[in-house]
């Protein structure tokens, strides 16, 4: 089932609380679904397009996988959503799907509760939805909130843990994924389905490499956009306009993640195929290397990764 209408935009300014569950990943607005291949609805989970879903929490990540889910045929029926704002409530109700307030007696019927709340505000949410859900797989995107927590929040056996990235509202996000020993291969299965219109995932084996996926792909998007920045910059400083600079630096960017992505090589290997010995990339790398820019860009990503977990103790149980 396709919706009728554009996906609804958010208020990134939101106020948020328990009372105003907080959005995951929120963003100005919220783009349309992307054109993905129908689910054929085959494999071990035969019965995941006739899933009852419940979100809890309705900003942007929660938008981007609820449009994927109805254009990949999903039942909008059987798709609701808590989210206590009326504004962006009504607009989830354009596409045909339940928007509640607050939790209800409707959780009791869902086969998957995803939790797209931040981590502050998890334990006062889950304790308010738990004796409604101790029978349903959970998937929650909070960073840090550890599965000891969501067990002891939750009072339910089958949880995952998911950390995306904004990416994933165009399509093209990267998802770690670590599940307990209770979620089945249908349950990983229907986790897939409801994750395929978002991008790639990744099967973890151990949960705290979460936060080393937090820190490399989950903050991942802002390290490219403070670059992007800055190549925009010195560009317009250059002499270049700002359309002019966002062309160069955009194109050259998503060009060389292709290259990468589509090349057996290693980035080493790229990059010294770009880099002529006394050439203009030589004398950039140089003052890079000088600044010692690569060993700082590794502590920024380990300091990602220590905030993570300090998110699990800081909010958790």
């Amino acid at each position: 089932m396709t919706p009728s209408k554009r996906q609804p935009s958010f208020n990134a300014a939101r106020t948020l609380d328990f009372t105003h569950f907080s959005p995951m990943n929120s963003l100005p607005t919220t783009p349309g679904p992307i054109d993905h291949p129908p689910l054929s609805g085959g494999g071990p989970f035969t019965n995941a397009l006739n899933a009852t879903i419940a979100f809890v929490g309705g900003g942007n990540m929660a938008s981007a996988i609820l449009g994927g889910l109805l254009k990949n045929g999903f039942q909008a029926h059987n798709l609701h959503v808590i989210e206590p704002l009326s504004a962006p409530r009504e607009q989830l109700r354009q596409w045909g799907v339940h928007a509640w307030e607050a939790p209800e007696a409707f959780l009791s019927h869902a086969d998957l509760v995803i939790w797209a709340v931040k981590p502050q505000v998890f334990k006062t949410a889950a304790l308010s939805v738990s004796a409604w859900t101790h029978h349903a797989l959970h998937l929650s995107v909070a960073a840090g909130i550890t599965m000891q927590s969501l067990s002891e929040w939750l009072q339910a056996p089958r949880l995952v843990r998911a950390m995306p990235n904004t990416p994933a509202l165009v399509g093209l996000g990267q998802t770690g994924l670590f599940a307990n020993s209770n979620v089945s291969a249908s349950d990983k299965s229907l986790i897939e389905a409801v994750l395929q219109s978002t991008g790639q995932w990744l099967w973890l084996k151990d949960e705290t490499l979460l936060d080393a996926v937090t820190a490399i792909s989950g903050s991942g998007p802002a390290y490219v956009f403070y670059f992007l920045e800055a190549m925009c910059q010195a560009g317009e400083h250059m002499g270049l306009s700002s359309e002019e600079a966002k062309q160069l630096a955009i194109g050259t960017l998503i060009g060389a993640g292709q290259l990468a992505s589509q090349s057996a090589e290693p980035p080493s290997v790229l990059r010294e195929r770009v880099t002529s010995k006394g050439g203009t990339t030589q004398a950039a790398l140089d003052v890079m290397n000088q600044a010692g820019l690569g060993e700082k860009f590794k502590e920024a990503m380990w300091a990602a990764n220590h905030r993570a977990k300090a998110l699990g103790a800081e909010f958790g149980s």
